[in-house]
C-alpha cells in the first residue's frame, strides 16, 4: 500500500505542477521537438506510449569519444554497456560492449536491438550487434528506447532499442573538420569530415583511425572506419538517401589475469549500405527502405602462457550477412487520428568454419540462412484533448520458429503543456539464433522464442518555460522461455528454454538550465531482479555539470555503480559483485572560430575494479587533442 500511496501521491504532484503558471525564467532553450525511434516517422514524444531518451549532437561531440557507447551509458538511466580497456571491445570470449535495459539484454547482446537509422544491426549468424562497429563520427544524434519495442521492431528489441540517427547537413554550405587526440596507453584517435549541402543535394563524408596499446600487455587495438552519405531532396514531399559504413578493426585478447593468453586475436570486418525513399505530406507519411549488412570475422581462441603454441590448432573463420526490406506509411484521417501501417522482410545467415593451418580439412559448424516476415499495424486517437490512445498489434513470422503476435497498448495524460503521463502495456520477444540453434555443442534447433510482458507507468514535467525538466518510469517485467544452457546428464550440455524473468525498478532523470553558461543533469536506475544476470547494476547513479563561458567550456561528471553482477552462482562458479564511483573531467578553448584545443581525464579517483570478470579496468587516464573546423 506504502508503493501505490507514492505512486498516486507523486503523479497527483505532477499533474498539480502542470496548472502552475509559467515563471519567466530565462531567454530561450533548445529542445529535441521531435523524435523518430518508438515510431516510424518524426513524431513529439509526448504522444508516444514508450519511453525515449535522446542524446543529442552537442553532448555526443563534448565527450570527445570515438565511440558511442560511453555516451549513451551514462546519459540513459537503466541502460548498462560492459568495457574491459581504454579502446575496444573485442568479440568472442572476454568480450565486452555487452548491453541491457532493466536487466534485459545479454553479453554478446540479443535482447536489445540496435539501428542505425531505423535498420536492424546484428551479425546474421550470432543474432548481436559488434560494438566497436558504431563510432560518434557518423551520430548526429542516439535515440533509446526503454523497454520492449517487439510490436514495431520485431525480434530482438526484448529489453529496449539503440536507434542511430545518422548526420545530414541542413544549410546550404560546405564544412570541413578534422580531429586528433592523443592520451593514455599511447592511444591515438584520428577523424576527418566533411559536409556539403548544395540546394537540393546534400552529403557527409567521415574517415577515422583508432590505435591503442591498452593497459594490458596483449590488449593492442587498431580500427579504420568510414562513413558515407549522399541525399538529395526530390521535391518539397519527397526525399532520398543511400549510404555506407565501413570497419576493420583489429583486437587482441590478454585472457584473464589469473589465466593470461597469447595469440587470441580478431580481425572483423563489418559493413551496412542502406538505401531510403521518404515522403513527407500534411496528412501523410511514410518511407521504402532497403538495407544490406555484412561481415568477416577472422577469430583466434590462442592458448596459455603455461602451454605451447599449437600448429594445429584450429582458428574460427565466418561470412554472414543479413537483407532488409521496410515499407511503412501513416495516414490522418481525421481530427486526432492517425493510423500506420509497415511491412518488414528480413534475411540472414552466412556460413561459420573451423579452418586448420597443418592442411586438415575444414569443419563447417553451419551454413543456414533465414527469413523473417511481418506487418505492423498501429491506431493513434487523441480523446477528449488530454488522452492519447495508442494500439498497435505486430504479425511475425519466422522461418524457423513460426508466427508470434506481439501487441502494445498505451494511454497518455497529457493534463497541461508541459505534464505528461504514461501507462503502458507491450510485449517483447527473440527469436533464437543461428548460433544457438545450429552452432557449437549447446545447439538446439527445436528452440522457441523468448518471451516478456512489461508493465509501465511514468511521468514527465517540464517548468520555468522548459528549464527544468524530469521523468520517472516505473516498471515491472515478467518473462519465460529464456535460453539457457544446461547440462544433461549423458548428453552434455545443451541450450533449452527453461529461464524465467521477474524484473522491476524505477528511472529518474533530470535537467536543469540554470542560466545560458551552466546546466547540470542526473539520472538514476534502481533494478530488482528475481533472477540475477551478468553486467545489470542494482543501482546506477550519474550526474555532471556542464560551464560555458565566452571561449572555454569545462564539464565534470560523476558515476556510481553499486552491485553490478561480474559472475553469478553456479555449480561451477561463486558470486562476485562490483561497486564503484568513476569520476571524469572535460575541457575546452575556442582559440578562434576554426580551433578547439581539449583535454580530458577519465577515472581520476583511479579506481580499481572490474566489469568483465577477470579484466581490470584502467586507472587513472588522460588525453588531449585539437580540433580544426572550416
Amino acid at each position: 500500500m506504502q508503493k501505490f500511496s507514492f505512486i498516486a501521491s507523486f503523479l497527483l504532484f505532477f499533474i498539480s505542477l502542470s496548472y502552475a503558471n509559467d515563471v519567466q525564467f530565462r531567454d530561450s532553450v533548445t529542445l529535441q521537438e521531435v523524435v523518430v525511434t518508438g515510431s516510424v516517422g518524426e513524431t513529439s514524444p509526448q504522444y508516444l506510449p514508450t519511453n525515449i531518451t535522446v542524446v543529442g549532437s552537442q553532448q555526443i561531440g563534448k565527450r570527445f569519444e570515438q565511440s558511442l557507447l560511453p555516451v549513451i551509458t551514462e546519459a540513459v538511466p537503466g541502460l548498462f554497456i560492459t568495457s574491459r580497456g581504454i579502446m575496444g571491445y573485442g568479440v568472442s570470449n572476454g568480450a565486452a560492449g555487452g548491453m541491457s535495459v532493466r536487466g534485459i539484454g545479454g553479453s554478446p547482446t540479443t535482447g536489445v536491438l540496435l539501428l542505425i537509422d531505423g535498420h536492424p544491426q546484428f551479425m546474421g549468424m550470432m543474432g548481436h550487434p559488434l560494438p566497436d562497429s558504431y563510432q560518434s563520427l557518423m551520430a548526429e544524434q542516439v535515440e533509446v528506447v526503454q523497454g520492449p519495442a517487439s510490436a514495431l521492431y520485431g525480434s530482438n528489441a526484448l529489453g529496449g532499442v539503440i536507434n542511430i540517427i545518422t548526420k545530414k547537413q541542413l544549410q546550404d554550405d560546405v564544412r570541413t573538420g578534422v580531429r586528433t587526440m592523443y592520451g593514455s596507453y599511447n592511444t591515438l584517435s584520428s577523424e576527418i569530415n566533411n559536409a556539403i549541402r548544395k540546394g537540393k543535394f546534400n552529403s557527409y563524408l567521415s574517415l577515422n583511425y583508432n590505435r591503442s596499446d591498452g593497459h594490458r600487455e596483449n590488449m593492442d587495438f587498431e580500427q579504420y572506419s568510414g562513413y558515407g552519405k549522399v541525399g538529395y531532396d526530390i521535391s518539397g514531399h519527397w526525399e532520398t538517401f543511400v549510404d555506407l559504413n565501413l570497419s576493420n578493426f583489429k583486437a587482441s585478447n590478454p585472457g584473464t589475469v589469473s589465466s593470461p593468453m597469447l595469440d587470441n586475436d580478431a580481425d572483423i570486418v563489418r559493413g551496412m549500405t542502406s538505401f531510403s525513399l521518404e515522403n513527407k505530406y500534411e496528412q501523410t507519411s511514410g518511407a521504402l527502405k532497403f538495407f544490406y549488412n555484412f561481415g568477416s570475422h577472422k577469430i583466434n581462441d590462442g592458448y596459455k602462457l603455461t602451454e605451447t603454441a599449437d600448429s594445429e590448432a584450429p582458428r574460427f573463420r565466418s561470412n554472414d550477412d543479413m537483407f532488409g526490406l521496410s515499407l511503412y506509411q501513416s495516414y490522418r484521417f481525421f481530427q486526432g487520428n492517425q493510423v500506420t501501417a509497415k511491412l518488414d522482410y528480413q534475411r540472414f545467415g552466412g556460413l561459420a568454419k573451423t579452418i586448420y593451418l597443418n592442411g586438415k580439412p575444414d569443419t563447417i559448424l553451419a551454413d543456414k540462412a533465414l527469413y523473417d516476415i511481418a506487418g505492423y499495424l498501429n491506431i493513434r486517437q487523441i480523446l477528449f484533448e488530454k488522452l492519447v490512445l495508442n494500439a498497435g498489434l505486430r504479425l511475425d513470422k519466422n522461418e524457423q520458429t513460426g508466427t508470434e503476435w506481439v501487441p502494445q497498448v498505451g494511454l497518455n495524460y497529457i493534463p497541461g503543456k508541459n505534464t505528461v503521463i504514461k501507462a503502458i502495456v507491450s510485449k517483447g520477444f527473440r527469436n533464437p539464433t543461428i548460433r544457438e540453434m545450429y552452432m557449437f555443442p549447446p545447439q538446439n534447433p527445436d528452440l522457441e522464442p523468448e518471451r516478456l510482458m512489461n508493465y509501465e507507468l511514468s511521468a514527465s514535467q517540464d517548468l520555468f518555460e522548459k528549464a527544468l525538466q524530469f521523468n520517472l518510469n516505473l516498471y515491472y517485467i515478467k518473462g519465460d522461455n529464456s535460453i539457457q544452457t544446461i547440462t544433461i546428464a549423458g548428453s552434455g550440455p545443451k541450450n533449452i528454454n527453461t529461464g524465467a524473468i521477474e524484473n522491476y525498478g524505477l528511472e529518474f532523470a533530470s535537467r536543469y538550465t540554470i542560466n545560458p553558461q551552466w546546466n547540470i543533469s542526473a539520472n538514476y536506475a534502481w533494478l530488482h531482479m528475481k533472477n540475477k544476470v551478468i553486467a545489470s547494476p542494482e543501482h546506477k547513479l550519474y550526474g555532471d555539470i556542464h560551464y560555458n563561458c565566452e571561449k572555454w567550456t569545462i564539464s565534470t561528471g560523476m558515476q556510481y555503480i553499486n552491485n553490478l553482477y561480474t559472475a553469478i552462482q553456479t555449480p561451477q562458479t561463486t558470486e562476485q559483485k562490483e561497486s564503484f564511483l568513476l569520476w571524469n573531467l572535460r575541457a575546452s578553448y575556442q582559440a578562434n572560430k576554426a580551433i578547439e584545443l581539449f583535454a580530458k581525464g577519465e577515472n581520476l579517483l583511479a579506481q580499481e575494479y572490474e566489469i568483465n570478470a577477470g579484466y581490470p579496468m584502467p586507472r587513472a587516464s588522460v588525453f588531449g587533442g585539437i580540433y580544426v573546423n572550416f
